[in-house]
């Protein structure tokens, strides 16, 4: 039997692993520190599947100064990063026009379409099941003029098939109560659902990767052994797991394995932030992107979870204190209404390459080696979607779609 060493245990790499799995594969997962612990622990729990439209909008770098030194605007920087940033950046912002942002929202929506049935086909037959939850994803403006200057954002979303409805007034009360005067537009987009918890979501598709057979292997990866340009095996802290094929996903730190073998991605953190307000006196009736805020509140299993923001400040720096104090800031201004009794405070890495779009295929050069990372703010919507077409790839199949915007090799 064949031995897959899929590298990373977030949402993306045990997708790979299980659908893998299914396909009669002998598979190790492998992770510093377990199935569903980094960024897949604390998103926002969305399967945002119009989620399409990039950070990189046109008018972005006209706004951005104002955005880094206003504090009641969702955009941070480390200053003391900025030197090491500038590179990546420069190649970011070349992006911030119409042009590419449609071209990258095209791409993008290969990989966040139909996110529910993709997650369902997932969990099927896994304790995963459970924490899948079918609800409209909602979009909160504070009126119609505000909604209207989101124009280009939405004619993106039309142009790659996705449907809405919009509530005004008394309409928005109707359709949760919870939201306060300060909203006076809702855009719902049906056919969406949410994570009730999105680590232990991951940690129990990992459980059910095991009860199949499969194996879970705590280190870190630091070379994939090869041979006569070919996979072998992977190094493991001074321990060699012998394999065939091996998959690279470990988001924003997968750039040292590629580089590994032979191949450099311009890949950085966004840091992003949540905030879990615990034993809410209410729950919103779905998922809410404050616009205002650029943040979701998401219901989940006793309590809200406020998650958003982009802050650029690298992987070592502590968390910043501006971004959750403008997460309670929105909500109060949001949800007045809403209060709980504890929270706790969490911050991680969404790996992001310069042009907005994932890296999912084969590694140049090296036969057996594949990479799936890169998602930004849609690896949980993407992530079984990624995981099943690394498989495919994997087991030599062509999946039914044009990968090519999504080539490891495409930054040469």
């Amino acid at each position: 039997m064949t031995t897959v060493a899929v590298i990373g245990a977030g949402i993306v790499g045990v997708a790979t692993a299980l659908w893998l799995q299914r396909d009669g594969f002998d598979v190790v997962l492998i992770d510093k520190a377990g199935p569903g612990e980094g960024t897949s622990y604390g998103n926002a729990g969305v399967l945002a599947s119009c989620s399409v439209v990039p950070v990189t909008v046109p008018g972005l770098i006209a706004k951005a100064p104002k955005m880094l030194f206003s504090p009641s605007e969702p955009l941070f920087l480390k200053w003391g990063y900025l030197p090491k940033l500038a590179p990546w950046l420069m190649r970011f912002l070349s992006h911030a026009n119409e042009k590419d942002a449609r071209r990258i929202a095209e791409g993008l929506a290969l990989i966040t379409g139909d996110s529910v049935g993709e997650h369902q086909a997932l969990a099927a037959g896994t304790p995963a099941e459970r924490y899948l939850a079918p609800s409209d994803y909602v979009f909160a403006y504070r009126d119609c003029a505000h909604y209207e200057a989101d124009g280009l954002a939405w004619d993106i979303r039309r142009q790659n098939g996705f449907t809405w409805r919009v509530l005004e007034g008394e309409a928005v009360r109707d359709y949760d109560p919870l939201l306060g005067e300060g909203v006076g537009l809702l855009a719902v987009c049906g056919d969406h659902g949410h994570i009730k918890d999105p680590g232990r979501y991951v940690k129990a598709l990992a459980q059910g990767f095991e009860e199949g057979g499969g194996a879970i292997h705590l280190g870190e990866v630091s070379d994939i052994v090869r041979e006569a340009g070919a996979v072998t095996g992977v190094r493991v802290e001074g321990e060699t797991i012998a394999c065939t094929a091996a998959v690279v996903a470990t988001g924003v730190w997968s750039g040292p394995l590629c580089r590994a073998l032979g191949l450099t991605v311009p890949v950085e953190s966004e840091r992003g932030y949540h905030l879990e307000l615990l034993r809410p006196n209410r729950m919103p009736s779905a998922p809410v992107m404050v616009a205002a805020g650029k943040f979701v509140a998401t219901p989940m299993e006793g309590r809200v979870r406020l998650a958003g923001i982009v802050e650029f400040g690298g992987l070592n720096a502590p968390p910043s204190k501006r971004p959750f104090d403008l997460l309670r800031a929105e909500i109060a201004k949001a949800m007045p209404g809403l209060s709980w009794q504890e929270e706790t405070a969490w911050m991680g890495h969404r790996p992001t390459l310069s042009d907005s779009l994932p890296i999912v295929g084969a590694l140049p050069n090296v036969a057996g080696a594949f990479a799936g990372f890169g998602h930004h703010h849609i690896g949980l919507t993407g992530g079984a979607r990624t995981g099943r077409l690394l498989a495919q790839l994997v087991a030599g199949r062509r999946p039914n779609m044009d990968l090519s915007p999504f080539a490891p090799d495409r930054f040469s």
